[in-house]
């Protein structure tokens, strides 16, 4: 606790001693709308196909909940046969990692010419040939993890279906596989940004840290290769949280804090300087805490007594960042004030991940880190009120955030409907409330005082799942989820009808050639 509070005292001091009161600054002009470029048009295509992965996972989601109430059908329909809940909740899982992982590769695809002012010759080809490969990947390793659980692959499961590790299921030809995607998508980013890297010089600017930031999203992947199907429980784990933790909640949010802050520098939202100053200093914040943070996933598989110690400590520190999200969120509301209307659907969406960030990442996270909690609460339904504010609310609204700032620059406004959008928006935020509200965070505390009373066996056993407490709680989700999935529907369909527009536009060859003038609505 006193190096809790003398940490949070520390960072607070750094961080309002280096704030610049003027680094929002006013902008006077609306930006024009662009003309995409022909890598930057069939990038769009990935958030297409994100999006309709969105939707499978959400009918996942849905499957996987019923499964608790009516455990060997749907509504009835005898589905367990076909899509047992294995299955469904593999799917679920995974297409929640695909779906985000999708949108920050393309975003990264879209911003590399735009802040490389290079179009290379070939990339939009490249583009495709990554997204069909990722499709080819995606589809695959469904179909092999559905095919694993049904036990049809037998010992060939690992390579090709199933490797039985959550949030890392996929078999292990498809990860490769994916990894090699992954270099792809590395190697066009570097070709379109190698021209402002030349120009800026400096090893420690703004575009060498974007490229820095985008080397660490395969990096860190590939450590998901460090173990085998024949490796010790604990070692595996060890370095599957290595993929959960650092690849997803560190290094991924640094290549998206790296994106949003040059975007907005680019757009005179933010000086260069403070720009780039905000950026080294989120990157330590959550690095800083979060590697070895990564520790408390560990106090129970095996590790010594001075593993719990570092883990408890540095997961108490992670909310040492989270504390600032405060002052994120002032920021970027002042950002979106100065936006004249034409960024403000993209800031809601990162308002709402520095929401989510300090409620899902930081409370309901920092809940169930203490190792004392994590005894009681490991396995039973705590967990998913962490994921679900966690994996959708931070990453999943940053990854809409970082889509729509992509599209917004290119689709017309004939075809942005901003009310949609603020329907979408509002629709996703309310439905995941109210799923918490009512569903998860009643299960969970449900089930964390059984376990604290009688014992986690009990509070797992069929007792307390099948009970009537548990069975209302997955009803009374009900609402909250029809409210999140018919704002996600919004939301692509709107995405949809921007892309359809963003294709009925001319192409430029070069980013940096001269602007169109706005479209009428």
């Amino acid at each position: 606790m006193i190096v809790l509070i003398a940490a949070i005292a520390v960072f607070l001091f750094i961080y309002l001693t280096q704030e610049d009161p003027e680094e929002v600054q006013v902008v006077t002009e609306r930006p024009s709308i662009r003309l995409a470029t022909p890598s930057q048009k069939v990038t769009t295509l990935f958030f297409g196909v994100a999006m309709a992965l969105f939707l499978v996972q959400i009918l996942m989601g849905m499957v996987t909940a019923h499964y608790a109430v009516e455990g060997d059908g749907f509504y009835g329909v005898p589905l367990q046969q076909y899509l047992p809940y294995a299955a469904s909740r593999t799917w679920h899982l995974q297409l929640a990692v695909f779906w985000i992982a999708t949108c920050w590769l393309a975003a990264g695809l879209y911003f590399a010419p735009r802040f490389g002012k290079n179009e290379p010759p070939g990339q939009s080809w490249g583009n495709g040939a990554l997204l069909g490969a990722l499709t080819v990947v995606v589809v695959g390793s469904l179909i092999g993890a559905w095919a694993g659980v049904q036990g049809f692959l037998g010992d060939k499961s690992f390579w090709f279906g199933h490797q039985g590790y959550e949030y890392v299921e996929l078999g292990r030809l498809w990860q490769l596989l994916l990894i090699g995607g992954m270099v792809f998508w590395l190697w066009l980013m570097y070709r379109a940004l190698k021209p402002a890297l030349k120009a800026e010089g400096s090893k420690t600017g703004l575009n060498h840290f974007f490229l820095y930031s985008a080397i660490t999203i395969p990096l860190f992947y590939a450590s998901g290769l460090m173990y085998t199907n024949h490796t010790p429980l604990s070692i595996a784990e060890y370095w599957r949280w290595w993929v959960v933790h650092l690849w997803v909640e560190g290094f991924f949010e640094v290549f998206a804090t790296v994106t949003i802050a040059y975007l907005c520098s680019e757009l005179g939202f933010l000086k260069r300087s403070s720009a780039l100053r905000a950026t080294y200093l989120t990157t330590i914040l959550y690095l800083g805490s979060g590697v070895i943070g990564t520790l408390h996933h560990l106090y129970f598989s095996g590790t010594p007594v001075f593993i719990t110690a570092m883990g408890a400590v540095a997961s108490a520190l992670e909310v040492v960042p989270l504390t600032l999200i405060g002052f994120e969120v002032v920021k970027s509301i002042r950002l979106s004030q100065e936006a004249q209307g034409f960024y403000r659907v993209p800031l809601k969406f990162l308002i709402g991940t520095c929401f989510w960030n300090l409620v899902g990442a930081g409370v309901f996270g920092f809940l169930i880190n203490p190792p004392i909690v994590l005894y009681y609460s490991q396995g039973i339904n705590t967990t998913p009120i962490h994921a679900h504010s966690a994996l959708f609310g931070v990453y999943g609204s940053l990854a809409l955030a970082l889509m729509l700032f992509a599209l917004r620059e290119i689709t017309p406004d004939h075809a942005g409907n901003e009310k949609l959008f603020n329907l979408s928006f509002w629709g996703i935020n309310i439905g995941l409330v109210m799923m918490m509200v009512f569903g998860l965070i009643p299960s969970g505390f449900y089930q964390l005082v059984q376990s604290v009373n009688h014992g986690t066996w009990y509070a797992r056993s069929a007792e307390v799942i099948n009970s009537s407490w548990m069975h209302w709680t997955v009803w009374l989700r009900i609402p909250g989820d029809i409210v999140f999935s018919l704002g996600a529907l919004l939301m692509v369909l709107c995405v949809l009808r921007s892309i359809i527009a963003i294709f009925q536009q001319p192409t430029q060859p070069q980013p940096d050639a001269p602007l169109t003038a706005d479209y009428p609505m």
